[in-house]
């Protein structure tokens, strides 16, 4: 693996046509702020013709305060893959979810093996949550209050269980190991949060399709990550990139690594490819 800003500096790198790049802990800084080195360096490659895209485990309503950072298309490929979210518009463009069936036998099972667990839902027609849910996060007025699954059965794009007694670890290792083959549990770094998918939906499956739309394929892409949830669009990019703070697995796999989030990292390498050295 090679630092990225030097092997730019190298030349000789197939010019990407897409640029897709995680939000949390990659793009924005620690305090969740977008610079405005990095704002420009998204501006300037979009001038270039290359596209960016936001792959993100962010619900939709999340994607509003960054309306600065999206690409020239709008869009944002939300809830790790589950959600195509037109944020100029605020306006969920299509979904892939956990069928109301499904997501209440995954629940049932939870509560019986992990006693204590709660939940809460990200759908497309907003946010769910149990009473004894705890959130790290403001809760929107408009959010759903009671049981999970809901009775409105809105499909749920991802399932959320935190469990106040038990460890991050073991905690994303027992829910992994009841969900099966029912869902995929991924983890973006967020404190002893175990997220559900529906089975197939991942950042790299919400990618692959967005690009098909764009008559696209994987080598046309870098991809930028950080954590265990960015894996699956690591491995799938033509060349991908971990910042320097990112999780050791993440560090592995990537094709380069670049300055951390704090260092405005993916703004370096795009400043690169956009300036007098890059090819």
């Amino acid at each position: 693996m090679r630092d990225a800003t030097a092997a730019l500096l190298d030349g000789g790198w197939r010019r990407p046509r897409l640029v897709a790049t995680d939000l949390d802990g990659t793009l924005l800084r620690s305090d969740g702020s977008g610079s405005e080195r990095t704002a420009a360096a998204l501006r300037a490659v979009q001038s270039e013709g290359i596209r960016t895209v936001l792959v993100t485990a962010r619900p939709p309503r999340w994607l509003d305060p960054l309306a600065h950072l999206v690409g020239d298309g709008g869009v944002a490929i939300c809830g790790n893959g589950a959600f195509v979210y037109d944020v100029p518009n605020r306006k969920v463009l299509s979904h892939q979810g956990i069928q109301p069936e499904v997501v209440a036998e995954i629940v049932a099972d939870l509560r019986r093996e992990l006693p204590g667990v709660t939940f809460a839902a990200e759908r497309a027609t907003g946010f769910a949550l149990e009473d004894a849910y705890e959130s790290q996060h403001p809760i929107p007025v408009d959010a759903v209050r009671g049981p999970i699954p809901t009775p409105d059965g809105g499909v749920v794009g991802k399932l959320l269980g935190r469990h106040p007694a038990m460890s991050e670890d073991e905690f994303l290792e027992r829910v992994t190991d009841v969900v099966g083959r029912r869902g995929i549990v991924a983890y973006s770094g967020a404190g002893g949060l175990a997220e559900i998918s529906a089975p197939g939906v991942t950042k790299a499956a919400g990618l692959e399709s967005w690009c098909e739309e764009l008559g696209l394929d994987a080598a046309d892409v870098w991809a930028f990550g950080d954590m265990p949830n960015d894996l699956p669009m690591i491995a799938w990019a033509g060349r991908s990139f971990a910042v320097a703070n990112a999780h050791p697995d993440v560090l592995a796999a990537a094709d380069h690594v670049c300055p951390s989030n704090d260092e405005d990292g993916v703004a370096q390498v795009l400043e690169r490819l956009v300036g007098p050295a890059s090819r």
